[in-house]
């Protein structure tokens, strides 16, 4: 099992949306798919659910979001639970996110330094979020799993950043996502060296723990989260920064001046703009490239539907290929 997270150290950049679309498109070339959900604001959840089925699993009391999975053990009283998995559709589930993540940032911040002094439940509590995800793909036998993470770089990211194997950062071609490269390339390296200190102080070897290595993916362009009134030019000022950026930020070395996205084996991908399709796929609760006559996706529309599909199923086997994510005959070959 694979396992990749999406994160962004600002809001906007269309994080979300593409986890979204690369779970459906995953499950499209033959891969069981959990899509997990641990961004508290809980945004990929509302895509893949309707109000009402989100309301009654917010308001339930059969333990069905990840703050579900995790109570029992910040509570004090166990290990985390089994996680309820909400099926999608054929090889797609989504393991559901929740408000209530927030309560939870305190007792992930508050074990990590105690994880020096060698205390057993810091290390269980910090660990945590690695369990709760191999419980979920092993519940539906999947072969990855796609993080989706809020805007932030708070202990509850850091928890999850250690739990999984690769860390894949979406960009819109904007000074914010530039600056935020460089806090998020200093929190990745400084979280990866401070695990390695606190693995040394695991009291306990029986119990295995995440490595913690955050390796870098790659990082995916994506154009149609861009601000409507930021200039064709401007943007592409922007564009010709990231490469440079990426590589000092994210994997501290220098490049050369002058690399585009477009010659940058870090660039995954370029995506969009695809305004258009956007309104027309959240009305009818499906990804872009799934889009239909029937949905409103005439004239016009049914080019750039086509357009979207051949990009996302590009970038899905670029990521599988970078993440050594074996796709099935069928799907590697589509």
């Amino acid at each position: 099992m694979k396992s990749i997270a999406f994160i962004s150290n600002h809001g906007g950049a269309g994080r979300t949306s593409l986890v979204y679309h690369l779970a459906w498109m995953y499950a499209d070339l033959g891969l069981t798919v959990v899509a997990a959900d641990l961004d508290p604001q809980a945004r990929l959840s509302s895509m893949f659910l309707d109000d009402a089925r989100l309301e009654a699993i917010w308001t339930g009391r059969s333990g069905s979001t990840v703050h579900d999975a995790l109570a029992p053990l910040l509570a004090g009283n166990a290990d985390v639970s089994e996680p309820h998995i909400e099926r999608i559709a054929d090889r797609l589930d989504l393991l559901v996110g929740d408000f209530a993540l927030t309560a939870d940032e305190d007792e992930f911040a508050s074990q990590w330094p105690a994880c020096l002094d060698g205390k057993s439940k810091a290390f269980h509590v910090s660990s945590a979020l690695a369990r709760v995800l191999a419980a979920a793909a092993s519940s539906r036998d999947a072969s990855l799993i796609l993080v989706d993470l809020g805007p932030n770089l708070g202990a509850l990211n850091r928890a999850a950043l250690l739990s999984v194997d690769r860390v894949a950062i979406p960009l819109a071609p904007d000074l914010p996502s530039l600056r935020g490269l460089q806090y998020l390339g200093a929190a990745l390296r400084r979280w990866r060296a401070d695990w390695q200190d606190r693995l040394r102080r695991h009291p306990e070897t029986e119990h295995p723990l995440p490595a913690g290595t955050m390796e870098p993916a790659g990082y995916v362009v994506m154009r149609h989260a861009v601000r409507l009134d930021l200039p064709i030019h401007v943007q592409a000022r922007w564009l010709d920064r990231i490469p440079a950026a990426y590589r000092e930020s994210i994997l501290d070395e220098r490049v050369p001046t002058g690399m585009s996205a477009a010659d940058d084996e870090h660039c995954l991908a370029q995506l969009g703009p695809f305004r258009s399709l956007m309104p027309l796929a959240q009305e009818a609760r499906k990804p872009m490239f799934r889009l239909k006559p029937a949905d409103g996706a005439i004239g016009g529309h049914t080019l750039a539907v086509a357009d979207c599909y051949r990009d996302f199923r590009a970038l899905a086997r670029r990521l599988a290929d970078k993440t050594d994510l074996s796709l099935p005959a069928a799907g590697a070959n589509a």
